[in-house]
């Protein structure tokens, strides 16, 4: 099988996947390994009650940077920055039946980290 025939097979299941019915799960943390471990207990959920998943998906890592004075009145050129990363995931549920849904509405996950769900 050469990559022309695979990049062929993945475009048509993108194509019959468009017309079913997708359950999309946006993951956000501050810390990677707390997000990698809820990640991990979604995703073993869903295969628990035989769900087809796509992903996890890693997004671009938003990074927001303050600078700050480090004295109060004289040294102005004595700075401080500091910086939050966001790092997020990406799951996609196909045909997601109630038992999955329930199974994944009863998940507790640690602090910290937020979740986004979308039935497309």
């Amino acid at each position: 099988m050469t990559v022309k025939d695979t990049k062929k097979i993945t475009k048509k299941s993108i194509t019959k996947v468009d017309g079913v019915a997708k359950l999309r799960i946006r993951v956000r943390a501050y810390e990677y390994k707390i997000l990698d471990a809820s990640i991990k207990q979604i995703v073993d959920t869903a295969l628990r009650y035989d769900a087809e998943i796509v992903g996890p998906i890693p997004l671009p890592t938003e990074i927001k940077k303050y600078t700050v004075n480090r004295a109060s009145f004289v040294f102005k050129n004595a700075r401080e920055q500091f910086e939050m990363r966001v790092h997020k995931r990406l799951i996609d549920i196909i045909n997601p039946n109630a038992k999955v849904i329930e199974a994944l509405t009863n998940l507790s996950l640690p602090s910290g980290v937020n979740i986004d769900v979308k039935m497309m």
